[in-house]
């Protein structure tokens, strides 16, 4: 057999990720530290080539390549452009903490571009061996990630506990991967969908590898009750990691629970007895405990961390019902999220200073009166987590719970409802610290001009959605096939 050529051209993005990490790699070696600057930009241009090429080469009919191990569709097209515009903004907030703390550095950069690499492997699989191609190279520069600070005892013991419990999640993912080979006798998830509709196979060795497939997918989603890694990750890791690790890697997910669950095993949908069943579990268990453990919190990393896994539970509601919409639903409060998490973790970013982390509740106190337009973009972010109107937060939720009570299970829109309720407490604190709390430190704010435009554009993006929420919609909708 000759090798089509053309087969590259829908791989074109992920190509052009591989030479920009190998150019940023190669490039380190050979400047100075002052320099260091020239790896930051070459990154950031290199990220906004790629979403380029990524736009170029996308189109609405689907393509299945390589022997059906790789597909390009609107959805991958759609997510891989996601990724790369959070992954801009998380590389951008990084760099003045960065450099303060003497941590600007090429592996920085080079670990953070080869992570979205894997995160775009993973949104295009088509395969079970591509998809754990793509999760493990995210995995294990994130793992490096979380420990890049080497004078940090606790994002050393982060580091060791992300480890051992992603270990853990991958080899409960890859028992699951083993039993559905065996039961269907493929690893490609149009192939598998089509053994499963026939339903020639052991029904008892597909539910067991079903079971292990969820647990693994709610390890890597930060669900309930495996959700141990992500406070500790989240307050361990440098504040830069955890913005790269709480934002686009949740698009990813999104994408890997989507091929697996809904390209593969829709046919294994059915209530109580299918996967559905799991996930309402899952999903009610993370919005009832991320939301209540994130009331007791003192450290925002922390809070914000449990305000992820209750985040979790929404998405896990949309893609629970098994619908068009619901599928939509899922992908806009994911893309919504991301952006949400990247301008939250931002502003600590940029509150935080030498010698000095914004981690505590008590460091927001006058924000106000420090910076009324930052406290103004925190309470845009903090309004549209909670899902206040008019904010895209709000639009999100409702997307979501008009899903869940389409399929009749207005029980689960209402417990939905009830923890939002609960939720909106915490982020509504932070607000009321930043307003009428007298400030507890009086120094001024020292943040970039490229932060602080990026920032004031992240925050103004959660009213913008959220007055104007159609277009995000439409793009989502389009993209899942409605």
């Amino acid at each position: 057999m000759q090798f089509d050529s053309t087969q590259l051209i829908p791989v074109l993005p992920e190509i052009s990720l591989l030479t920009l990490a190998c150019v940023v790699l190669v490039v380190d070696l050979y400047i100075r530290e002052e320099q260091r600057i020239l790896t930051y930009a070459i990154t950031q241009i290199g990220l906004i080539l790629t979403l380029g090429v990524t736009i170029a080469v996308s189109m609405p009919a689907e393509q299945i390549l390589f022997d059906g191990s790789y597909i390009r569709d609107p959805m991958s097209d759609l997510l891989k452009m996601a990724i790369l515009v959070i992954s801009f903004l998380a590389f951008l907030y990084a760099k003045d903490y960065l450099r303060d703390r003497g941590l600007f550095k090429g592996e920085f950069y080079t670990l953070g571009l080869f992570a979205v690499l894997g995160m775009m492997v993973m949104t295009s699989a088509n395969s079970f061996l591509t998809i754990y191609l793509g999760l493990e190279l995210l995995a294990l520069c994130l793992y490096a990630l979380v420990a890049f600070d080497r004078e940090s005892p606790r994002g050393a013991e982060a580091a060791m506990k992300y480890f051992v419990l992603g270990a853990l999640a991958s080899g409960m993912l890859l028992y699951g991967i083993s039993m559905i080979y065996g039961a269907a006798g493929t690893l490609q998830f149009d192939e598998l969908a089509a053994v499963v509709k026939k339903g020639d196979l052991n029904q008892l060795v597909m539910i067991f590898g079903v079971v292990f497939l969820v647990i693994g997918l709610a390890f890597k989603l930060g669900a309930v009750p495996f959700h141990m890694w992500v406070p500790d990750i989240y307050h361990g890791a440098p504040t830069p990691v955890t913005l790269l690790i709480g934002s686009a890697p949740k698009i990813a997910a999104f994408a890997l629970t989507m091929r697996i669950l809904v390209d593969g095993l829709s046919e294994l949908h059915g209530g109580w007895e299918g996967w559905q069943g799991m996930l309402i579990i899952l999903a009610v268990l993370s919005m009832g405990i991320g939301n209540l453990i994130a009331i007791a919190q003192a450290n925002i990393k922390r809070m914000l961390g449990y305000s992820t896994i209750s985040h979790v539970g929404f998405i896990l509601l949309g893609i629970l019902a098994g619908t068009q919409e619901g599928y939509t639903a899922a992908m806009f409060y994911t893309l919504v999220y991301a952006l949400m998490s990247a301008g939250g973790f931002g502003i600590v970013i940029a509150l935080s200073r030498k010698g000095f982390e914004a981690e505590n509740l008590e460091d927001y106190k006058g924000l106000n009166q420090r910076n009324p337009w930052f406290a103004g973009m925190m309470l845009l972010l903090m309004f549209s987590m909670a899902g206040v109107p008019p904010t895209v937060g709000f639009f999100a939720k409702l997307f979501v719970l008009d899903a869940v009570v389409s399929v009749d299970l207005t029980w689960l829109a209402l417990v939905g409802v009830f923890f939002s309720i609960i939720g909106a407490f915490y982020y509504i604190r932070i607000v009321k610290l930043m307003y009428f709390d007298q400030p507890s430190d009086e120094t001024p704010l020292t943040i970039g001009v490229d932060t602080q435009v990026a920032l004031s554009l992240n925050g103004l993006a959660m009213l913008f959605f959220g007055l104007f929420p159609a277009g995000l919609l439409s793009l989502c909708s389009s993209a899942i096939g409605t």
